[in-house]
């Protein structure tokens, strides 16, 4: 959400250069020779974690907390806001708890899985609208479009705003400036926040509606700014990490034919597939920051009290303590218990939505164009310069004919 920093691990670059295209030979260095790195930026310097094993135990650690105060000196602490904008992803029990609690009451898993066919249908009509001659952006037409159309029905957003909230996104996720960063953040508070309104007057079905009534039993509810942090979180998170899924995953397939055709020959395998994809190219690269309340030691480094911290996920997905052959694509590979969607108390709320969305977008696009093919080398792909996703800027292909 801020400008992006660099540091060097042993002679490669993180955060520069070539690590946008391929970050993977630096997060192996990284965990072989500094698996915890004080790395410095622009606003300030931080730690990074790589390792799995450090990864899961520090989405669990009490000392690493979100409450940023632990970075000022104690006698400054008095008067300041525990998080700029009352948002779970911010928080710490018992506040995160609480807000959890309320949300988990209308954001259910039966309500995740009763979307299916919503997302099927939605799949189907985006896949029947690509051009079977020339070239298409993958990414813009379909990757881009399934996730935000799903999202929007699922909460209640006209879906003729979503390539404005998309940009205002766009801007709090990628490389840009803190000052423009907040300024997107504000405009898209101010939107949902009009939104809110307008459903509080008139409800609907939609997840906004149902989050402005919901109350636990002794009458608790979300407040109209906890409301409108929450709406910005669901917002943004429900596509970010969904068109990544796709984007990231249909290149990993294009660029491993062998495993497409693998996948083709035996579609009962696309469950499988999807936790493949997610951890071979991690579409959430860096959970969000932490802040250390007392001194913590991962792999033998102390992490004095009072620094920012930010956990690896994108690395700690191909640690080869954790999965053998990390850097080889296997459709069929027994599913583990990656950290691409967090752990703990902040393991991701719409995690069950986001796989639903990955199976349907990627195993209808496969079986649906048989020869669909980049339209450029991957080396001429364009990333998008975030140090909180990876994924493409655009993906050319030739769709082809319909099977």
């Amino acid at each position: 959400m801020a400008s992006t920093p660099t540091t060097t691990t042993g002679s490669r670059e993180l955060f520069s250069g070539d690590f946008w295209e391929n970050p993977y030979p630096a997060y192996t260095d990284l965990r072989e020779d500094e698996p915890v790195r004080r790395v410095t930026g622009p606003d300030g310097p931080f730690w990074l974690i790589s390792r799995y094993d450090d990864v899961r135990e520090a989405f669990v650690d009490p000392r690493l907390s979100k409450d940023w105060r632990h970075t000022l000196p104690a006698d400054q602490r008095a008067g300041q806001s525990a998080a700029p904008t009352p948002m779970m992803i911010l928080m710490d029990p018992p506040d995160h708890t609480r807000l959890r609690k309320l949300v988990g009451r209308s954001f259910t898993l039966r309500r995740m899985n009763a979307l299916q066919p919503r997302v099927e249908q939605i799949a189907a009509d985006l896949l029947a609208d690509l051009p079977e001659e020339g070239t298409v952006d993958l990414m813009e037409r379909y990757a881009f479009l399934l996730p935000v159309l799903v999202i929007c029905e699922l909460l209640g957003v006209p879906a003729e705003d979503r390539d404005q909230f998309a940009a205002w996104s766009n801007v709090m996720v990628d490389e840009s400036s803190a000052e423009e960063s907040m300024a997107a953040m504000g405009k898209l508070s101010g939107y949902l926040s009009e939104l809110i309104g307008r459903k509080r007057a008139e409800p609907d079905d939609a997840l906004l509606s149902s989050l402005a009534a919901v109350s636990d039993e002794d009458g608790d509810r979300l407040s109209q700014e906890e409301l409108v942090a929450m709406a910005v979180l669901l917002l943004v998170a429900g596509h970010e990490t969904t068109v990544n899924l796709i984007g990231n995953g249909v290149l990993a397939l294009l660029t491993h034919p062998e495993q497409l055709a693998r996948l083709r020959a035996d579609p009962s395998l696309v469950p499988t597939a999807i936790e493949e994809l997610l951890r071979f190219d991690t579409p959430v690269v860096q959970a969000p920051m932490r802040f250390t309340a007392e001194d913590v030691t991962f792999s033998g480094t102390t992490i004095p009290a009072g620094e920012m911290v930010m956990l690896g996920l994108g690395t700690a997905n191909r640690d080869p303590r954790w999965v053998e052959r990390p850097d080889e694509l296997d459709v069929g590979r027994e599913p583990a218990s990656g950290v691409f969607f967090g752990h703990g108390v902040h393991f991701c709320l719409g995690a069950q939505l986001a796989r639903i969305e990955g199976r349907v977008a990627i195993g209808r696009l496969i079986a649906d164009r048989p020869d669909l093919a980049l339209a450029v080398p991957p080396s001429e792909l364009v990333r998008r310069r975030s140090t909180f996703v990876r994924g493409l800027a655009s993906m050319p292909v030739h769709a082809g004919p319909r099977a």
